[in-house]
Formats: C-alpha cells, sequence, structure tokens
C-alpha cells in the first residue's frame, strides 16, 4: 500500500459534498499501486451506502491529467466497462486535495482474479479490443510517457544498480528497442489511445464476468500492439500460488490473442512485431521496477514490486523462438 499524502477526513468530505455524491462516513487506503494515493471513501445518499475511489496523483500534473480522465469518461460513454470520473456542479472532473490534482470515481464490482483460467484471458482480449475500437475517435492526444524515450532517459540512471550480466541485458534490449522503432513496419503499426498497464490487478470480475477495467493513469497514445503485449506478459505466463515465473502459457495466450482477434484482427505489421513487443514490454515495466527499488519515494505505506520478476519475464521473451509465435498468430488468423 502507498499513502503519499494523508488527506485529513473533513477535507475529503468537502469534496465528495461538492460532487453531489454523499456524506462522507469512511476513508480507507487502499493495498496496491504505488504510483498514486488511493483510498475507498465511502459516503450516505438518501439513506444508501455508496463506495467510491478516491486518488490524489502524485507524479501527474494538472496539465496531463485531462488526457486520463476524459479517456475513461469517453469510454464509459462508449459502454466500455471503466470507473467515471465523478463531475462537480461546474462538470470540472479534476480536483484539488492538500495542493494536488485528485479525482473521485465510482468502484467496480468484482475482485482481481490473479490465476487466470482461459476463459478469463478470453474476456480480457475481447474487451481490450473493444476498447482500442471505441477509443480510435478520443479527441485528445498525448504519448504514452513510459515509452521508449523514458527508457532511453531511465537506463542510464539505474545501470548504477545492476550487476554486469543485467546491464548488459538492459543495454542489449534498449539498442534493440531503438532499432526497432525505425523500422517501417513499426511505423505501419495501428495506434491510439491504450491502457499500456492492464494487469491482472486492474481488472475486476464478478462470477466469471469481467466488470471492469481500472488505473488508467499510465494510458497514452501507442501502438495496440504494445498494449496487448503487456496483456500477454501478465496473464498469459505460469502461475505459481505466490506469483508467476514469467514462462510463456501457450493455452492462455492462444485464448487471449484469439479473442482480441475475433474483434480487432491483427495486420502483417502486428503479427510480424508481436515478440518484439512482448520484448518491449517486459523491459518497460523491469525498468520501471528497478527505478522504483533502487531510487523509492517517500511514502507512509509502500512496498515497491520486485524488478527481478520482469528480468526473467525479458530473459525468456528473448529466448522465445519467434516461430512459435508466428504460428500462433497464424492459427488465430486462419480461426477468426
Amino acid at each position: 500500500m502507498a499513502v503519499y499524502t494523508e488527506v485529513p477526513f473533513d477535507e475529503a468530505a468537502a469534496l465528495l459534498r461538492a460532487l453531489n455524491l454523499g456524506e462522507l462516513t469512511e476513508l480507507r487506503g487502499i493495498h496496491g499501486g504505488i504510483e498514486n494515493t488511493n483510498y475507498f471513501v465511502t459516503t450516505e445518499r438518501e439513506g444508501q451506502q455508496e463506495t467510491h475511489v478516491l486518488t490524489v496523483f502524485e507524479r501527474l500534473g494538472f496539465e496531463q491529467l485531462p488526457y486520463y480522465l476524459h479517456f475513461m469518461k469517453h469510454l464509459a460513454g462508449k459502454g466500455i466497462p471503466v470507473p467515471e470520473p465523478a463531475a462537480d456542479a461546474q462538470g470540472e472532473i479534476l480536483h484539488r486535495l492538500q495542493g494536488k490534482p485528485a479525482a473521485v470515481v465510482n468502484k467496480l464490482r468484482g475482485h482481481s482474479e490473479l490465476s487466470p483460467t482461459e476463459s478469463h484471458c478470453r474476456a480480457v482480449g475481447d474487451m481490450l479490443a473493444r476498447l482500442h475500437l471505441a477509443g480510435r475517435d478520443f479527441g485528445m492526444s498525448q504519448p504514452n510517457l513510459r515509452g521508449l524515450p523514458w527508457w532511453n532517459e531511465t537506463v542510464p540512471v539505474v545501470l548504477p544498480h545492476l550487476s554486469a550480466s543485467q546491464s548488459a541485458l538492459i543495454r542489449t534490449e534498449l539498442a534493440y528497442q531503438n532499432h526497432v522503432a525505425a523500422l517501417p513496419a513499426y511505423a505501419a503499426l495501428p495506434r491510439g489511445p491504450v491502457h499500456a498497464d492492464l494487469f491482472r490487478d486492474n481488472v475486476m470480475f464478478e462470477d466469471g464476468e469481467l466488470t471492469g477495467f481500472f488505473d488508467f493513469y499510465f494510458a497514452g497514445n501507442d501502438s495496440f500492439l504494445f498494449d496487448l503485449a503487456v496483456c500477454l506478459n501478465d496473464w498469459c505466463v505460469r502461475h505459481s500460488a505466490d506469483d508467476s515465473d514469467g514462462q510463456h502459457d501457450a493455452a492462455l495466450a492462444q485464448a487471449m490473442v484469439s479473442a482480441y482477434q475475433a474483434v480487432r484482427p491483427l495486420n502483417a505489421a502486428e503479427r510480424c512485431l508481436l515478440p518484439a513487443m512482448l520484448r518491449a514490454g517486459a523491459l518497460r515495466f523491469w525498468l520501471s521496477r528497478l527505478w522504483d527499488w533502487h531510487l523509492p519515494r517517500d511514502a507512509s505505506m509502500l512496498k515497491p514490486h520486485d524488478p527481478t520478476h520482469f528480468e526473467r519475464v525479458l530473459r525468456e521473451r528473448v529466448g522465445l523462438a519467434p516461430d512459435l509465435l508466428a504460428s500462433l498468430l497464424e492459427e488465430h488468423s486462419l480461426a477468426a
């Protein structure tokens, strides 16, 4: 859990009244996540209790946040199950608490599935494709702030903390990703707003039904393929009782990719570059976890994620035979 900003009860209560969400009865910090301060807020309105999520943003500023919040609002309007930001009487959905930007959204039903089955992966693949299609006419644009430029800036910062083997891997992979980004096939990848962080703990299910995607605060305009690769790296790996070992699970991956392609078939460039994007997704999260682990911020409750997990994922993706993934995609192309 991370609570960087302690929000006084009275200040939170005043915001909720301004949003016409009722009287605050409970303010409770949320487990999980290390980027922002999050609370469950329980209110009473017209004799009924409601629960919402209050987020105080620690790294993102007032100039960046409208993209994320309006993207969520846009998706909710298209029928994609996502938290919808609450507006005040003036229609504003970005607020201020303790001098920092803040937002309040509805709490989704259900719970996260940390040991997903093929059914869960199919549901995620289907809804991710629908999200990509729904976002194509979103009117705002912002680059993925944890994309290639950030990787190029951050690798030199973490290098002093790495072993010789880790340093060689991260340097080699960064060079490879810069090479991929210069390819014509990369330029041909379909793009638009993406979630960019759709891990198992950012999706909710209830009675086997997908009830929502949340935590859009790494969203940005990027390739749809990168978004799919991030999901494959977290959802479609072998899971143990306490974590996952990072090894590719073909059955889970097949379920996700086939469901995705049934809604939005991958083009030739995407089929060609999926192995590279799996490596890109692994690099992105290994690098961000290295940064959080070795250069942590102060927080009253903070447990950064172990970076070695995505080091294992990256090494496995580098060694994964491209023809295995190509055959997987070919099967799904025919099935679709």
